[in-house]
């Protein structure tokens, strides 16, 4: 079966609340690029658009691509080499592209922070932390060690945990922001928190935390960014009907 790309798009933009949350300008949340059919018969899902995950995208059949880093996220280039075989690639197999970065980090429901919360059993808490107009973290208290909640972290991502122990060895509350908000450790600190988990950050912020006295653990920009993107696609297969599957092009960092 396939359904009109247009009626998916239009749900992802009433859903996520495109048109309401801001973002950094080369997110262009929304649909990034059309396909000729203008229909869709198969979903993929991926963290981001780059030449590796449009070709797996095309080599499985996937006509409507969803990403959290867009086609522009690396700011305008000139068509050419690399970048005109990734455009080329798309539109000569009828892949289309739909983004949403921080539309799809906050959302409460299908979002990165609030998915990677549930996983590490963090409920009954709070948003915080007013980034673009929307807040983009979410904290709650967890009674966990140090040593349960890095590995309970790791479980999370499927992966490695960097922990910079600045704080006690047992966990107060905890927040969450996903992704790459590493530098924002001194504004979460003053929201109260005091073990804060993102995915990557710079090599000061290991001093700046212990300064401050709050715990830091990195589970990964990439790993703790798949849980929206594979919510969303799954959320539109089961309204449209339609298959899915997440494409993994994992970055290490």
């Amino acid at each position: 079966m396939s359904v009109p790309l247009a009626e998916i798009s239009a749900h992802f933009d009433a859903l996520l609340r495109i048109s309401e949350i801001g973002d950094w300008p080369q997110a262009q949340n929304g649909l990034q690029l059309e396909n000729a059919s203008a229909q869709v018969t198969r979903l993929g899902a991926s963290v981001d658009a780059n030449p590796t995950t449009i070709a797996r995208a095309v080599e499985r059949g996937i006509d409507l691509l969803i990403v959290h880093h867009g086609l522009f996220w690396s700011g305008a280039q000139p068509l050419r080499g690399r970048i005109f075989g990734l455009w080329h690639t798309a539109i000569t197999h009828g892949l289309a592209v739909y983004s949403s970065h921080l539309p799809l980090d906050v959302h409460p429901g299908l979002g990165n922070t609030a998915l990677l919360a549930q996983a590490l059993g963090l409920s009954d808490g709070e948003w915080f932390l007013p980034v673009k107009g929307v807040n983009v973290g979410y904290k709650g208290r967890l009674d966990l060690s140090r040593a349960e909640l890095a590995e309970r972290l790791s479980a999370a991502v499927g992966g490695r945990v960097q922990v910079c122990p600045g704080g006690s060895e047992r966990c107060g509350v905890v927040g969450i922001i996903t992704g790459g908000a590493g530098t924002e450790v001194r504004d979460v600190a003053r929201c109260g928190v005091d073990t804060f988990i993102t995915g990557e950050g710079a090599h000061w912020t290991f001093g700046l935390a212990e300064e401050l006295g709050v715990n830091l653990l990195y589970g990964g920009h990439y790993a703790t960014e798949t849980f929206g993107v594979k919510a969303l696609a799954a959320h539109a297969s089961e309204r449209f009907g339609l298959p899915w599957e997440f494409i993994d092009h994992p970055s290490g960092l």
